[in-house]
């Protein structure tokens, strides 16, 4: 038995990958012998500019990536079989089993865990593989909407954001229960997803990044903190565990971080600039932290919010908003956004495109600064 990653030319100079088994097999969906397995992954067939021929390259490798599992499933005597006994297993405990799985990562585990909560309350705390089915997904797409936000004596609704996370990570257990064969049809499709709200993303200018630059800060660390933050891009985790062992330096390439990040798990190969260089202060041990000593905390956020109505600056500000700084200037100065995308570590380019939203909005201000008496 041969799995092959094959293309078929479809609509809008697109090809479609999917896989081509020899000889024929039992599809698990339809029971029927089949030699296709749409993958539901398109490419470009002539590749226009970097952002096309990126999508090419990392779509072709998820193609590899299921061709070489089916082999192994076909080689394994699994795939086109479906044990009906897993359909009774416990979709509950699976999803809670599935939060516990992202521990490590604090915020998304918070997500998880929240959106573990509502599915409870929305089944009752019972819900059998067999009973996912695209009306079980709709109805609780629906409840999201609509149901008040747990744990508060109002009525108010969860936002459009919080629903859109929370349907998010349904979406992907389900998947991931699909991809295990404890789910025989995927439910999904057809299910419409949450869209994400529109959100303001607080940012400051040059002008205000010279006043925090001039101005006193305690702890000093947590100034030189922000202010790396606000000429690389990072989030607080990523600096507040960079060791001196990531940090490289060559005459020849200048200073580089390399790094996984914290949220995506992604390894960062990120160059910085020599002003970014001078606030890491003098060289520690491979181990030792770049920037030690600070913990996320109530007393923390006062501090920085001292430092920032000490400089005169009038809005809200959290360490975040300095990463959201450094996207803006980044495309107000001309960086292209693929090139941005890359800086802040984003898996999609669509995340990016939110600081180009802000930046549309800047021009239509300044198109409108100039007036004339007709």
């Amino acid at each position: 038995m041969k799995v092959f990653l094959r293309e078929k030319k479809i609509s809008k100079g697109r090809k479609s990958l999917y896989l081509d088994f020899y000889p024929p097999i039992v599809h698990p969906e339809t029971g029927k012998p089949t030699r296709r397995e749409f993958l539901n992954l398109f490419i470009y067939e002539k590749p226009k500019g970097e952002n096309e021929r990126e999508h090419n390259k990392e779509t072709k490798i998820i193609g590899e990536n299921v061709k070489a599992k089916r082999q192994l499933e076909i080689q394994a005597g699994n795939y086109g079989f479906f044990d009906k006994t897993k359909s009774k297993s416990d979709f509950i405990k699976y999803f809670k089993d599935q939060a516990e799985n992202r521990k490590t990562s604090k915020g998304n585990y918070d997500n998880w865990l929240s959106t573990y909560n509502y599915l409870k309350a929305f089944t009752k705390g019972r819900c059998l593989m067999e009973d996912v089915t695209d009306k079980f997904c709709n109805d609780f797409r629906e409840y999201l909407l609509s149901t008040p936000i747990k744990k508060t004596k109002s009525e108010r609704k969860l936002s459009q954001n919080a629903a859109h996370s929370y349907f998010n990570k349904f979406r992907a257990a389900i998947n991931q229960a699909f991809n295990e064969k404890l789910i025989q049809e995927n439910p999904l499709k057809g299910v419409r997803a949450i869209k994400a709200g529109e959100t303001h993303r607080e940012y400051l200018t040059l002008e205000e990044l010279n006043l925090l630059a001039k101005s006193e800060c305690d702890p000093p660390v947590l100034k030189r903190l922000a202010l790396f933050s606000a000429l690389t891009g990072l989030r607080w985790s990523d600096i507040t565990s960079l060791t001196w062992g990531q940090v490289q330096y060559s005459k020849s390439d200048g200073y580089l971080l390399q790094f996984t990040q914290k949220k995506t798990k992604g390894v960062e190969y990120n160059p910085i600039s020599d002003q970014a260089a001078q606030l890491l202060g003098p060289p520690g041990e491979t181990n030792e932290k770049v920037f030690p000593g600070l913990d996320y905390s109530a007393w923390l956020l006062s501090k920085l919010k001292l430092w920032v109505l000490g400089a005169g600056i009038k809005k809200k500000i959290t360490f975040h908003c300095f990463r959201h700084t450094y996207a803006t200037l980044q495309l107000t100065n001309g960086t292209d956004i693929y090139t941005v995308s890359k800086m802040l570590g984003h898996k999609n380019l669509k995340t990016t495109q939110i600081y180009a939203k802000i930046v549309d909005a800047k021009k239509r201000q300044a198109a409108n600064n100039i007036k004339i008496e007709l």
